[in-house]
């Protein structure tokens, strides 16, 4: 064992405390360019580039370039036209309906021949030889012709029918509605989350000068002696995590942005920002039973649901028309001529009424109406699970907007209380009398306090939209839409 003096371990130690001190040093060096490079490696052109090209846009604005050119608002108003036209398909059947045709045939058909001949109004005693009657030469004839029908009485099938398509009219008008509502629901959720996600990088910017001053503050401890390196150390790994939380933040946004371009219905290249900031706003509160109450009325897809049974109660009645008399109308005028052109020919005309019953066609009527009236509990069931869903998908939305106004009023509070704590921790870690453990801990409690702030103040605001929209109310001039 090699020994010294007491002289010589105190040169000894003093050598090895600037070496040790100057290992920390080249360490932090090491750890500093490290977190330098994580910095430089953020790209400071993501910023400039989500600023670049936006267009601003208020939240009324959003709803109404998203009413025009959402791609379903286009379906759904292509749907009602389309029932419009089945409306006046259905009412077309109480008219009559009246033919043209123009025929030109030519043949040695004794019958065809001896038939033309008199619709001509050209047959002579000479054409009762019987050569001409068994072998006549060939003959053509040019028949000019309209024939009309009309549909006298069916029972009422045909009324029916129309009330049929003007309740399916309705249910669609009814789906429309609905659709725009859910439209404006989305459009007024992916506004919201561009505010959200533009606080939340206001958090993430605000979070790394804190992160950058706690590091600073270490370092300087550290160097003048009056803490370990794990502080500086922590303090070096927090930076980082605020640097990606930053970068996380930035990205969150362009996303943000790019679904709400996609919500109102325009490509996702085309960027909006917000014209408005994300703030608290007094909204009317609902009581939950008149929330039900109005869904029950006011909802659009339920509404949608008592037209379709309406609908399927008239196609019941159709299939009963279907075992009931017909009362048909006919009748025809014609001119048959020798050449395309009208002259040296005949004509005559032909009317008359028809009376039709079916004695038996094989129990298909039968069986058409069984399968009417099946559809038809089918369609009673499917308005009473609809009504449960609504009910419940009501007190969804009201439990959830209760909540978030409640969280909100504790975030509220909670962020005062964090930033006085970090200030408190700040001071106490320069004065030596905490560790930066505590330091670290009230930072993070700041950051958490801002972003749960900011989340509850976003789930208020989409939460109200999402009651509204329960409740089948939601609309371009609902409170959580205009200013």
């Amino acid at each position: 064992m090699r020994m010294c003096g007491r002289q010589s371990c105190k040169e000894s130690q003093s050598l090895r405390k600037p070496l040790g001190r100057l290992q920390g040093v080249t360490r932090f060096a090491e750890n500093a360019l490290l977190i330098s490079l994580l910095v430089l490696s953020i790209p400071g052109s993501l910023t400039a580039q989500q600023t670049q090209h936006l267009s601003p846009i208020t939240l009324q604005q959003a709803v109404s370039i998203a009413l025009e050119k959402n791609p379903e608002h286009k379906a759904a108003l292509a749907d009602t036209r389309a029932a419009s036209s089945d409306v006046k398909e259905a009412r077309s059947f109480l008219l009559p309906r009246v033919t043209f045709s123009e025929t030109a045939t030519r043949g040695n058909d004794p019958v065809y021949v001896f038939g033309s001949k008199l619709r001509q109004q050209r047959f002579t005693t000479a054409d009762f030889a019987l050569n001409e009657l068994n072998t006549p030469a060939p003959f053509g004839n040019f028949t000019t012709r309209f024939d009309g029908t009309w549909d006298l009485f069916d029972s009422f099938a045909s009324w029916h029918a129309i009330n049929r398509a003007e309740r399916v009219k309705d249910a669609v008008g009814h789906q429309m509605e609905r659709t725009d509502q859910e439209i404006i629901f989305r459009a007024v959720d992916s506004y919201y989350g561009v505010l959200l996600a533009k606080k939340q990088l206001e958090v993430a910017e605000q979070s790394m000068k804190t992160a950058q001053a706690i590091l600073d503050r270490s370092k300087d401890r550290f160097e003048s002696g009056v803490v370990v390196e794990s502080d500086l150390l922590s303090a070096q790994v927090r930076l980082a995590t605020r640097k990606q939380e930053l970068i996380r933040a930035q990205n969150s946004l362009a996303l943000a942005r790019a679904q709400l371009s996609t919500s109102i219905g325009l490509p996702a290249e085309n960027e909006f920002d917000p014209d408005e900031t994300l703030v608290e706003r007094s909204l009317p509160a609902t009581p939950l039973e008149e929330a039900e109450k109005t869904a029950l009325e006011k909802r659009p897809d339920l509404r949608r649901i008592r037209s379709e049974e309406a609908a399927q109660q008239q196609s019941v009645s159709i299939a009963k028309s279907s075992f009931g008399p017909r009362v048909n109308a006919f009748g025809g005028w014609e001119a048959d001529n020798p050449t395309f052109v009208a002259a040296g020919g005949g004509n005559n005309w032909l009317a008359g009424i028809e009376v039709q019953f079916d004695l038996f066609e094989g129990g298909a009527k039968r069986a058409r109406l069984s399968h009417e009236r099946a559809m038809q509990e089918k369609v009673a069931a499917a308005k009473e699970m609809a009504i449960d869903a609504t009910q419940l998908e009501v007190r969804r939305a009201y439990y959830d907007l209760d909540s978030a106004r409640q969280q909100l009023e504790v975030a509220r509070a909670t962020i005062a209380e964090s930033q006085e704590s970090l200030r408190i921790n700040q001071n106490r870690y320069d004065s030596g009398l905490s560790t930066i453990t505590d330091l670290l801990a009230a930072e993070e409690a700041a950051r958490r306090s801002q972003t749960d702030y900011w989340e509850a103040v976003y789930r208020y605001h989409t939460g109200y939209a999402n009651l509204e929209l329960a409740s089948g109310t939601l609309n371009p001039q609902s409170p959580v839409v205009t200013p």
